[in-house]
Parts: C-alpha cells; sequence; structure tokens
C-alpha cells in the first residue's frame, strides 16, 4: 500500500501588480497566474517557501 503525500491547496487571492518580480516569477513557480485560480501541490519544505514569500497575495488550505 503506498502512503498518502500531504497536499496543500492555495489559491491565488491578490494581483502581484506592482509586487517585485520575484514574487510574480514565485507566483507562476506555483502554478498560479490570475486571481481565484487554485493550485494543490504537494506539501514540501520548497513549495512551503515559496508560500511563505508571498502569503500576503494567496490564501492556503491544508489536506493529509
Amino acid at each position: 500500500m503506498a502512503d498518502k503525500k500531504a497536499t496543500v491547496t492555495v489559491t491565488q487571492t491578490r494581483s502581484p501588480i506592482g509586487r517585485d518580480g520575484d514574487q510574480r516569477a514565485t507566483l507562476k513557480g506555483l502554478g498560479l497566474n490570475k486571481i481565484n485560480r487554485t493550485k494543490t501541490l504537494e506539501d514540501t519544505s520548497s513549495v512551503r517557501g515559496m508560500i511563505d514569500k508571498v502569503k500576503h497575495l494567496v490564501r492556503v488550505e491544508e489536506q493529509a
């Protein structure tokens, strides 16, 4: 039986207009580029770091 990986759902809630280019690139790296777009990603330390960088632009929902 395969173990289920923990996932996190990230939804973009604000626009990156007026933000630094690295924050725009981080949103693209997460697969987000429009408001209300949602992605379910594997819960890893690199994804958590990306989320932390743009936490003011996204909403995060924990999943098992």
